[in-house]
C-alpha cells in the first residue's frame, strides 16, 4: 500500500510564496499520477495540479501561471510551488497517488492547511 507524506503548508499573506512536498513510499508500479487536491471550508475538493510519471502536467485554471508542480521520479516526490497566493487559496491540500491503468488504485495523504491572509 502506497504512503504519502506530505510537508509545507502554513500561514503567508496575501501576495507571497508557499511550497508544497509530498512523497510516496511503498510505490509497486511506476506508471503512476501524483498530485494535489484541496479542499475549502463548505466546498468540495478540487484538484489543484497532477503530473505523471512521464511528466505531463495538469493546472487548474485558478492556479495556471500561479502554481508549479515538478516531480522527481527515482525519489517518487513532487513538490508544488505556490506563488501570488490569493486568499482564495486557502484550504486543506491533499497529496494524491494514483493510476487509471490496471491496477487501478488511489492513495490520499493527511493533508495540509494552507491559509492565505488577505
Amino acid at each position: 500500500q502506497v504512503q504519502l507524506t506530505e510537508s509545507g503548508g502554513g500561514l503567508v499573506q496575501a501576495g507571497g510564496s508557499l511550497e508544497l512536498s509530498c512523497s510516496a513510499s511503498k510505490v509497486t508500479f511506476s506508471n503512476n499520477i501524483m498530485g494535489w487536491y484541496r479542499q475549502a471550508p463548505g466546498k468540495q475538493r478540487e484538484l489543484v495540479a497532477s503530473i505523471t510519471s512521464g511528466g505531463t502536467t495538469n493546472y487548474a485554471d485558478s492556479v495556471t501561471g500561479r502554481f508549479t508542480i515538478t516531480r522527481n521520479n527515482p525519489k517518487n516526490l513532487i513538490n508544488l510551488r505556490m506563488e501570488s497566493l490569493k486568499p482564495e487559496d486557502t484550504g486543506v491540500y491533499y497529496c494524491r497517488w494514483w493510476r487509471r491503468v490496471t491496477p487501478t488504485s488511489s492513495y490520499w495523504g493527511q493533508g495540509t492547511q494552507v491559509t492565505v491572509s488577505s
